[in-house]
């Protein structure tokens, strides 16, 4: 099986997160664009790529990852990759937004110096946006809390904190051992309680989601299989849990 890693103290990366709602109505069908875009994108030089697809909500993101490149040859693979977006997915879903972030911060608990996530694997979101002004403080105030929960937190396996270049956006990740440790995380803390004394004076927009990757690149594209009734069945007791997480 292919894994994404994504090294904890790698400067030399640039990683790209372009986020989408599907419009279409079988998602698979955008799932599958978006892997015919990776394959693309590997002549544009990245590294990896993977795809996240939200098991409660409407989102599906991209992620790739690049040898660092200048802002100029930055604004030139964001209107190659644009392009090439034009050509096989925005006619089946809105690009919401994309960013290239830093990686500046992470912890892995097998003590590798990488975050890894295969095919299958559950990922927990949070993203917090503030002003240019105020993203360095963010950064920190993200730091303090990822550090204190971190080793508190049952069925964590890696977890990474991302700060924007082009927006001024953190986002911090979660890799789970199963969908289960990340809902029995959500359902017994009182997030709001412990963040917001960190997060309350920053003029902030939040957002929290749960992922699984339905990609990683290098597998076989030709053969991806569409969803079986078995893993429909799977989905529709996910999003039975999901309503209970809301209520």
């Amino acid at each position: 099986m292919m894994t994404c890693s994504v090294d904890l103290n790698n400067k030399d990366l640039d990683i790209s997160f372009y986020v989408f709602k599907p419009t279409v109505v079988i998602v698979d069908h955008l799932v599958h664009g978006l892997q015919q875009f990776s394959l693309l994108t590997q002549n544009l030089g990245c590294v990896q790529s993977s795809i996240f697809r939200s098991i409660h909500g409407n989102t599906i993101i991209w992620y790739g990852a690049w040898q660092k490149r200048s802002s100029d040859e930055k604004d030139k693979l964001t209107a190659n990759l644009q392009s090439m977006l034009t050509n096989n997915v925005t006619r089946m879903a809105v690009l919401v937004e994309h960013n290239f972030l830093d990686a500046y911060a992470g912890e892995s608990r097998d003590g590798s110096l990488a975050v890894k996530f295969s095919t299958g694997d559950i990922i927990s979101m949070n993203s917090v946006v503030t002003t240019t002004k105020d993203l360095n403080d963010l950064c920190y105030a993200v730091l303090a809390i990822f550090r204190s929960r971190f080793p508190k937190t049952e069925g964590i396996t890696s977890g990474l904190c991302m700060k924007g270049q082009c927006l001024p956006r953190v986002v911090c990740i979660h890799v789970w051992q199963s969908l289960q440790f990340c809902y029995s995380w959500i359902l017994n803390s009182d997030h709001r309680k412990w963040m917001m004394p960190y997060l309350e004076r920053f003029s902030t927009e939040m957002k929290h989601d749960i992922f699984r990757v339905v990609y990683v690149s290098d597998e076989n594209v030709m053969n991806v299989p569409y969803d079986s009734p078995h893993r429909m069945l799977e989905d529709e007791e996910e999003s039975t849990q999901g309503q209970l997480m809301h209520h």
